[in-house]
């Protein structure tokens, strides 16, 4: 049976878009939902701490965001178009090429250099410049940079990617705001929202519960913003991204399974990871890339709980969260929050399925 695109439709007025962050990363509202009864209930965030009980896990997603947004003008020309770069993933060791995307792509062809513009928007005087050196089958480019010092060049020049929802520029508070207080392996384009509601006090009152936390790592890609445009969902072809899941994080997944708790997955990139590694029931330790496509009938096997903001209409992120309880329950959630006005997509509040 087919699973048709538009079952995971649903409008939203563009007030509900949240352009910043909450005055706090624990301010925002949670809406609870019972993933059986589909029962919801809005809550704080910071009430997260009354659903988890002694031995459960809470398995969180340790990605950096990287200062992936560059802009440059052609050949250095004062007062030509601007150029955007959005990296993606290092193609070599010391990081001076690059995979990435590109506008104007068809007027930034090979051999095309662009000097790069200050977070001011003004021309370097260091000399400061990549190359097109190539384009690939998937649009995206490929660009060599004139240093080595890619985290220089980083600092001096580079935006946080802020999505395409967020009408704005990024600011000099979105340095923090967009990065989870989780993160350490830098290498993502897009933050795992999840993860931004959580602070140290809220971390320490979850140990203090005597529940364990452990981290995979998934560099979120720009996949993650594209929607299925397909009508059919199982035509859609998924995006790849690279993940680690350690033997640590592995085994204390299945301890906790063993012992009767419950395993709570901070945000959708988290649940791609560990229901990548089931085998046989088990989490086994990998590392590499996943294409993994999680949507109804499919039902998680490694995650009981799930922490999520709330997803863009026809997106692969809805559909993973609709493995979690009846895609009807999730959409009558989806409702509910509209009506509570909760802010939605990536500053927006979250939801806890329980």
């Amino acid at each position: 049976m087919k699973l048709s695109t538009d079952l995971f439709d649903y409008d939203l007025p563009e007030e509900l878009i949240a352009q910043y962050p909450a005055a706090s990363r624990d301010a925002s509202r949670m809406l609870v939902m019972e993933r059986k009864t589909g029962k919801c209930e809005v809550r704080n965030f910071r009430d997260i701490v009354e659903y988890l009980t002694p031995g459960d896990g809470l398995i969180f997603n340790d990605t950096k965001v990287m200062s992936a947004r560059m802009y440059g003008t052609k050949n250095g020309i004062e007062g030509a178009a601007k150029v955007e770069l959005l990296l993606i993933s290092a193609l070599n060791e010391q990081r001076t090429r690059w995979n990435a995307l590109i506008k104007p792509g068809r007027r930034v062809p090979p051999g095309t250099k662009v000097k790069l513009l200050d977070k001011n928007g003004i021309m370097n005087d260091n000399n400061d410049w990549f190359e097109v050196i190539g384009k690939c089958d998937d649009g995206s480019v490929v660009v060599k940079f004139s240093s080595e010092d890619h985290d220089r060049l980083q600092l001096l020049y580079g935006h946080m990617p802020l999505p395409p929802y967020i009408k704005r520029d990024d600011e000099t508070g979105d340095i923090d705001r967009y990065q989870t207080v989780f993160a350490r392996e830098q290498g993502a384009v897009a933050a795992p929202t999840a993860g931004l509601h959580f602070t140290d006090e809220i971390r320490r009152q979850i140990r203090d519960k005597d529940v364990t936390e452990a981290n995979v790592t998934l560099h979120v890609g720009p996949g993650t913003f594209r929607p299925v445009s397909v009508d059919n969902v199982d035509e859609h072809k998924m995006h790849t991204e690279n993940f680690v899941l350690s033997q640590e994080t592995a085994g204390l997944i299945n301890n906790i399974h063993d012992s009767g708790k419950r395993v709570l997955a901070v945000g959708t990139t988290t649940v791609r990871v560990l229901e990548s590694c089931v085998e046989n029931g088990r989490v086994v330790p990998q590392f590499g890339s996943t294409d993994i496509f999680l949507y109804p009938p499919y039902k998680p096997q490694a995650v009981d709980m799930l922490l999520t903001n709330f997803h863009l209409p026809k997106s692969t992120l809805l559909m993973l969260v609709s493995t979690f309880a009846d895609r009807e329950k999730v959409m009558a959630a989806y409702e509910v929050a509209k009506r509570e006005k909760m802010r939605f997509y990536s500053y927006g509040d979250c939801m806890l399925l329980v």
